[in-house]
């Protein structure tokens, strides 16, 4: 039972959210009429259900369940697969502005909601059977179904393939025993996504459902970041799972990567939207905000810090539109992607450092979004390949040398 009441919250604060969108170098005019028509009723959505209840939310540590039902009406899971499986058939630069406007408002939800297509239903549409994809992926993409991406350990976070969490053939099923930790959805997760070791060591993944004796989901507390969203762990002690239940048409951490360069082009669009929002907030404050007798926007050191934000968000939007176009003709690489995500990431976390600034004290107060984006992006900086990982990444691919281990 949730502590909050939403729809008073939501009756208070309508019309509260007052973004607009910049867009400094005319990029809405690369974009087709569905995309920006998607785009805008996803915006819509956002403004209506979401934003006046996200601090809240966010100051409470609560994830608000209810808006999973409307997630699923616009679209927001795994918008990139198939319409034959009850997905939404949409191309990649869509799926990346509906993870944009997710974001804008809060990067937990938008976590949400890309760990639900890219790590979860893109894993089964891409390496699981026909039985699979249309036992589990119509009602993932209604939000009927929720799940999780089992792959970070306690002991094994950069290097996957380090990983201890293990199953093991016993003639009719097999038997899990391990543990995964920092899951996003984790404490509410209908099924899991679960990459392990078999006998022979080699990596597989495994759909490994709720109700099944031996896996418990227990909540994490006390994060100073992603407070609006779930997070817990995944343990898995002695659980028996079906043999149907294991994704037949990959091996190895090739599996789990790919899965995770998915979420992480939907990570490079969603960063934008917080440092959008961080833009929009700080260039509407330094215009509201009058000392020394006139609005602190007429300063020049206000105004340098508000031309160098748009500057660089309008940088990660021509490389987000790109890279979109890149994956929807099957050319983009890790590598590619790892620039993207880095690249923008850091943006909006430097965005939503300055806007602090330019807001002053009254940054740091929920009135305004800009330290829980600041909280936020701390996680999105680090998850799905940390800073560090993605410059390695880039590195290996332009020098052909492995800096890694």
């Amino acid at each position: 039972m949730s502590s909050i009441d939403f729809e008073a919250l939501k009756e208070r604060h309508q019309g509260k959210d007052r973004f607009t969108q910049p867009d400094f170098y005319q990029i809405d005019e690369l974009l087709t009429e569905e995309h920006i028509l998607i785009r805008n009723s996803v915006r819509d959505w956002v403004k209506r259900e979401l934003s006046p209840i996200i601090e809240e939310c966010a100051q409470k540590a609560e994830f608000p369940h209810h808006i999973i039902k409307g997630l699923g009406e616009i679209g927001a899971f795994g918008p990139q697969l198939p319409a034959e499986y009850g997905c939404g058939g949409m191309d990649y630069t869509t799926y990346g502005l509906i993870m944009q406007e997710l974001e804008r408002c809060d990067s937990g939800i938008r976590s949400t909601a890309s760990v639900q297509g890219s790590l979860v239903m893109y894993p089964i549409y891409k390496f699981g059977s026909e039985e699979q994809k249309h036992k589990y992926l119509p009602k993932l993409a209604k939000g009927e179904l929720m799940g999780c991406f089992g792959l970070t350990e306690p002991d094994h976070g950069s290097n996957p393939g380090g990983m201890l969490t293990n199953f093991k053939d016993m003639g009719d099923h097999y038997l899990l025993n391990g543990a995964k930790m920092w899951i996003s959805n984790a404490p509410f997760a209908d099924i899991a996504v679960v990459w392990a070791k078999n006998e022979a060591g080699k990596v597989r993944g495994l759909i490994v459902e709720r109700g099944y004796e031996g896996f418990t989901t227990p909540e994490t507390h006390g994060k100073w970041s992603l407070r609006a969203s779930a997070t817990g762990e995944l343990v898995f002690d002695n659980v028996k799972v079906p043999k149907e239940n294991l994704l037949p048409n990959v091996e190895g951490l090739r599996g789990p990567l790919t899965c995770l360069n998915s979420a992480r082009y939907g990570i490079s669009w969603g960063a934008i939207g917080a440092a959008m929002d961080c833009y929009d907030s700080a260039l509407r404050y330094s215009k509201e905000r009058i000392q020394f007798g006139k609005p602190i926007a007429a300063f020049q050191l206000q105004q340098k810090k508000l031309a160098e934000m748009i500057t660089e968000i309008t940088k990660a939007q021509l490389l987000g539109w790109r890279l979109g176009q890149l994956m929807d003709a099957g050319k983009a690489t890790p590598a590619q992607i790892s620039m993207a995500k880095r690249n923008n990431v850091d943006m909006a976390l430097q965005i939503a450092r300055e806007a602090r600034q330019i807001h002053g004290a009254m940054g740091i107060t929920g009135e305004y979004p800009i330290m829980r984006h600041s909280m936020n992006l701390e996680s999105v900086i680090t998850y799905e390949g940390t800073h560090d990982i993605h410059l390695l990444i880039l590195g290996m691919e332009i020098t052909g040398e492995n800096a890694f281990g």
